[in-house]
């Protein structure tokens, strides 16, 4: 007998009104939006439960579109104003999503402390290696040597890794996928969701408009292949040399610390004892 197959409803977690979206065709963003829906619901998290936060840019329209507890701040800030919900109602499952831009340049010190203090949240970084929605200028995660509109002679500046930087900064999970990797980000979000600490999930994800067509991929099939040739899953670079790694990225599980200190759980304690 033929296989049948149950459609997803997505219809139940989007605010349609606010459709159609402002993404380019072919941005990987979509995807992601997908898996994360598909995550939660897999997690069947309540919508009054769910608060997603975001900056400014082009992942960070996402809040808009979602039918939770959703709010779009200032460009950079999205972490604090996740910090202060999750301070305030800690049952709350706190999410952040965010570009490279808006989470490691103007929102980069945010990131490190959120990491250092290992708030019980998820941060999904949406990294297209430029700011997409301004202009295609270089971010702080462009590849060396690689152009955009603001390094037209290519860039001279070694990027950020995300997940190193995380993991260095003090966060308790630490992952990275891709757009082309759809079922392994959807797992990997709901992980990270259920992971209790600061939880890091970088997304690899194609602008083919502003980087793509910089870098002779002009098309959003060219930048998924990219995306699938350049991925190495982490159990396999354990055993590959730097020449071997040169020019990829590490994806899957990269880090993971259980039972670390908590900063919003160890600050009800404090209160605790402060009224006694």
């Amino acid at each position: 007998m033929p296989k049948t197959t149950i459609k997803f409803d997505y219809d139940k977690y989007l605010r349609k009104n606010t459709l159609p979206h402002i993404w380019c065709p072919g941005c990987g963003d979509g995807i992601i939006l997908k898996s994360l829906l598909r995550a939660i619901d897999k997690l069947q998290y309540k919508k009054d439960d769910v608060v997603i936060t975001s900056g400014i840019g082009c992942a960070s329209r996402l809040p808009g579109y979602v039918d939770f507890n959703t709010i779009h701040t200032t460009h950079g800030r999205a972490l604090t104003f996740a910090i202060g919900i999750k301070m305030y109602k800690p049952r709350l499952k706190v999410i952040t999503v965010s570009g490279d831009g808006d989470a490691l340049a103007i929102g980069g010190n945010h990131f490190i402390h959120a990491a250092r203090r290992n708030i019980d949240m998820t941060l999904i970084v949406f990294n297209n290696y430029v700011y997409g929605m301004t202009g295609g200028q270089s971010s702080p995660t462009q590849p060396y040597g690689s152009y955009a509109t603001t390094t037209p002679y290519g860039s001279i500046e070694p990027p950020f890794d995300t997940c190193e930087l995380a993991k260095a900064a003090g966060a308790t999970w630490v992952a990275r996928s891709t757009s082309y990797h759809a079922v392994q980000l959807e797992k990997l979000i709901a992980d990270a969701l259920t992971h209790k600490g600061f939880s890091v999930l970088e997304v690899i994800t194609n602008c083919h408009i502003s980087y793509g067509r910089k870098n002779k991929m002009k098309s959003p099939i060219e930048m998924i292949k990219y995306q699938k040739e350049k991925a190495v899953p982490n159990r396999s670079a354990v055993n590959m040399t730097p020449e071997e790694l040169s020019g990829k990225f590490k994806t899957g599980l990269i880090y993971e610390k259980k039972d670390s200190l908590e900063f919003v759980e160890e600050t009800y304690k404090q209160l605790e004892l402060i009224k006694q």
